[in-house]
């Protein structure tokens, strides 16, 4: 049997890689091969450090906890298209300069842009 901080690594690695839908205390322990007192109690040191959140869920007639990290892996998708990481001038780009980021319509277009498809999104006109 791995020792417990392998498997808490291992834990917390999966809870992770769940992102925002989190896992289920029971499904995480039948992965890691561990038993579910072992898992219980890595899932409650796990969160006296402050590492996942645990919520109280009835799955199949029997209650456990789905297990939520309090950190989620970094993603650039959100600046991926952002005109500043391809932009020519970008060398001489400064709040300083006639070239800034003040005054770019990439950018500004780039922002209003974000605005509208979050507006969308949630639904507003």
């Amino acid at each position: 049997m791995p020792k417990r901080t392998d498997l808490e690594q291992k834990a917390l690695h999966f809870i992770i890689n769940n992102g925002c839908e989190g896992v289920l205390q029971s499904e995480l322990w039948q992965k890691l091969g561990g038993s579910s007192r072992e898992g219980s109690r890595i899932a409650l040191k796990l969160e006296g450090k402050g590492l996942i959140r645990r919520e109280k869920e009835l799955c199949n007639g029997r209650w456990t906890y789905r297990l939520y990290s309090q950190r989620l892996p970094v993603s650039i998708d959100s600046i991926a298209d952002c005109p500043c990481l391809m932009c020519p001038e970008s060398s001489r780009c400064d709040s300083s300069n006639n070239v800034s980021p003040q005054n770019c319509e990439k950018l500004t277009e780039w922002l209003l842009s974000l605005v509208g498809n979050a507006s969308s999104e949630l639904g507003d006109s």
